[in-house]
């Protein structure tokens, strides 16, 4: 069986409880635990439904990306594309100085254009 962790975690991050997301799926707060439990099957038009309310992709609800807005990859400009195939390209420890220098450039930038 299926299971959807991403919904109980959005659920308890929005301070949910089970019966209030029951009712906004005209369910049971029970049969709606079982969805979270992996127990029954999620139908596509519910998961729609919890999408729209937590604002977040299918993919992301379907653990196929942490992206809570679904970023796809062909999505990208072909720039984006490529600093994306450079940045893997390099070391652990050098992503995090890459990503330092940048956050520095940024911060210069947001300085000069105030």
């Amino acid at each position: 069986m299926a299971h959807y962790p991403r919904i109980r975690d959005l659920r308890e991050d929005g301070d949910k409880k089970q019966s209030e997301i029951a009712e906004y799926l005209g369910t049971t707060a029970q049969y709606y635990g079982l969805y979270e439990k992996g127990a029954n099957e999620i139908s596509f038009e519910r998961a729609i439904a919890l999408a729209k309310y937590y604002n977040v992709s299918l993919d992301y609800i379907a653990g196929l990306t942490n992206d809570k807005r679904g970023f796809s990859y062909s999505d990208l400009t072909k720039e984006q594309k490529k600093l994306l195939q450079l940045i893997e390209e390099l070391s652990p420890g050098e992503k995090k100085k890459t990503a330092s220098f940048l956050k520095s450039i940024i911060s210069l930038l947001s300085t000069l254009n105030s």
